[in-house]
């Protein structure tokens, strides 16, 4: 069965541990992106989204702080195209743990 874990649960899966798997979220599914590790691993060029929903940055294509987040309102169908590429990448490429819950 998939884990659910809360936001604040699934920060400590951002790759500081090296004892814990490094996990992304997008649109709410955790994927178990440790495989990746040179990405988003402490260090990587997309560290910052590792223990997060990154969905809305993914779609803005920003690495800003501010977008790491679930947050879809308000992003333009172009962006939501922009998401769901990125979700087909993860699938493809990394296996989905589970589910982030609030």
């Amino acid at each position: 069965m998939a884990m659910e874990l809360r936001a604040e649960e699934l920060r400590q899966y951002n790759g500081t541990d090296p004892s814990k798997p490094i996990y992304v979220a997008v649109k709410s599914r955790i994927f178990d992106v440790t495989n990746g590790k040179s990405f988003y691993g402490p260090g990587g060029p997309y560290a910052m989204f590792a223990g997060k929903d990154a969905s809305r940055a993914l779609a803005k294509m920003t690495k800003n702080e501010e977008d790491i987040t679930a947050d879809l309102q308000g992003l333009s169908d172009k962006e939501i195209g922009v998401l769901t590429d990125w979700e087909n990448k993860f699938e493809a490429k990394y296996p989905v743990v589970g589910r982030v819950v609030s």
